[in-house]
């Protein structure tokens, strides 16, 4: 069934089509109160490597002189790797206060532990402990609600708009991304290098996002569905009526709750309120350690790529190619932080699901790792590292070449892993397999961050090299071993019809309702019901 509602354009092929009426204002409002979680993530890897900086920053902690600079490569790594500790700490505790506390106060917890972060950071003046304070719990705050976001939209959202929703999560953190390169250069514009508010504003806007999250996750519903594990069918019931804007009578709202026991009931038939040492035998297990390998793998992967360097040091490595002065240098950061939001939206919302994740990943693959080959090869023969070059073509096929990564990392590696991570782990124990695939996602992240300044003080041009060889492997790795997720329409309905005839002769659907297989053939594992809760 295909309709346009006032906010979108529906496709509804499953045998029981939600009305027009669940495709409300409150949905989308709901996936962008949760969206504020990706919205503090994407900021702060945008603003944090332009920061440090701008010449205030650099006059308020005495980093101006020779002997500054070269403490600002050691400062840099310190400051901005505490963030992805915090983060991975962050990450751990979550699994275990969703099962206690659920997920909105969560949401709350980490809101007030970034604000309280930026606050701290906001008000150092020369204090470094302050800064490495406010970093480290405006990571733990991240760790906790970048996870829960996927989540919350998933559960929350009708099933034909499901995926979309999710993958506008990404869309809002490229856009916080892009604010943050954008401050950086307005305040570098128009306020004077000896103000500390130079400095100040960027961190202070923090507050926005991290403030956002709690204010407007205080009106959202809890999740049903968590409701409805813990027992209360009643708050579950009143708060998928106020999602879907039908009252409780409405078949549809029947159908849904039915659907959520249903999957409740089967997961805990296959486990899902084992131990903690249960669930991760069965994580490590023949049946799942190729899943779990992969998304690792993917993760890993995703940060070697080089990323993450342009992410938090763009303004030095642009620099390093020939466009001195900080000015230039944010300008460019800013249309290369533009570039990567708008090429991320576009795909996300029309192609990733025609297009597939595996082409995407090969293409991307291969388009990265060019760009990079060329960055690392004229800055080797320029020495642009040593000697400032002209602004030749050289040095402007350079930052054609920056953008050129970017656009073919924006729709590959961005946000696929994450969405692969997502789509392959059985219900029973997703929560824990995300958990651990996201730790690596920060891990990798802190050891490429940490790492950088040293790297391109000691090898140079070959840190492009190395981020481009890493990327050139991504293309064999994903050639040879990851399988294609995306599911087709027909096999889609086939069962979706399969699940309502097991439903009507009252037998419970479970959520492996295909026995995992081999590796090369795990796309047949993967049910609609594998893709229920992101």
């Amino acid at each position: 069934m295909k309709f346009r509602t006032k906010f979108s354009r529906v496709e509804d092929t499953s045998p029981y089509p939600a009305p027009e009426e669940v495709y409300n204002i409150r949905i989308w409002l709901m996936m962008l109160s949760a969206g504020m979680s990706a919205a503090m993530f994407g900021y702060d890897g945008a603003f944090i490597g332009s920061t440090l900086k701008l010449p205030a920053f650099k006059h308020t902690f005495g980093l101006t002189d020779a002997e500054g600079a070269k403490k600002l490569a050691a400062l840099t790594s310190q400051i901005v790797s505490t963030f992805q500790a915090g983060c991975f700490f962050g990450t751990l505790s979550t699994y275990p206060l969703v099962e206690r506390f659920g997920i909105k106060p969560c949401f709350f917890l980490a809101s007030f532990l970034f604000c309280l972060g930026s606050i701290l950071q906001t008000v150092s003046t020369g204090s470094l402990g302050l800064i490495y304070g406010g970093r480290a719990l405006t990571g733990l705050a991240v760790g906790n609600a970048y996870l829960l976001g996927p989540a919350y939209v998933a559960m929350n959202s009708p099933p034909a708009v499901r995926g979309k929703m999710v993958g506008l999560l990404e869309t809002v953190y490229q856009a916080f991304s892009v604010i943050g390169f954008w401050v950086n250069y307005g305040v570098n514009e128009n306020i004077s290098a000896t103000s500390n508010a130079q400095w100040r504003i960027p961190v202070a806007f923090q507050l926005v996002p991290g403030s956002l999250l709690g204010i407007l996750m205080f009106f959202q519903p809890e999740a049903p569905r968590w409701l409805m594990s813990k027992g209360r069918e009643e708050e579950a019931i009143s708060n998928l009526c106020y999602l879907r804007k039908l009252p409780q009578d409405h078949p549809y709202i029947r159908f849904e709750i039915e659907q959520i026991k249903e999957q409740i009931d089967s997961e805990r038939v296959n486990g899902v309120e084992a131990s903690f040492v249960e669930k991760l035998k069965q994580s490590v297990g023949p049946l799942n350690r190729n899943r779990l390998g992969l998304g690792l793998a993917m993760m890993l992967l995703q940060n070697l790529s080089g990323i993450n360097a342009l992410n938090y040091y763009s303004s030095t490595l642009i620099q390093n190619i020939g466009f001195t002065g900080t000015s230039v240098s944010l300008l460019a950061t800013g249309v290369y932080g533009l570039e990567k939001a708008l090429v991320t939206l576009v795909f996300m919302t029309f192609f990733v699901d025609t297009a597939g994740r595996r082409k995407a990943l090969l293409f991307g693959s291969i388009g990265a790792a060019l760009g990079m080959y060329y960055l690392g090869i004229y800055t080797h023969v320029a020495d642009t590292f040593d000697h400032p070059p002209p602004k030749d073509a050289g040095a402007i096929m350079g930052l054609v070449a920056v953008y050129w990564y970017t656009f073919h990392y924006a729709y590959s590696w961005n946000g696929i892993p994450f969405m692969f991570c997502a789509e392959v782990f059985p219900n029973q124990i997703r929560m824990l397999c995300m958990t651990m695939t996201t730790c690596m996602q920060w891990l990798a992240q802190f050891m490429i961050v940490y790492s950088l300044p040293y790297m391109v003080v000691s090898i140079k041009s070959f840190t492009f090299i190395f981020f481009a060889v890493c990327t050139t492997f991504s293309f064999i790795f994903t050639l040879l071993f990851v399988p294609e997720t995306k599911v087709s329409k027909a096999v889609e309905i086939e069962r979706e019809r399969r699940r309502m005839q097991y439903r009507k002769v009252g037998y419970q659907v479970a959520s492996n309702l295909f026995s995992p297989p081999p590796l090369h053939r795990l796309l047949c594992s993967l049910s609609a019901d594998h893709r229920a809760w992101f």
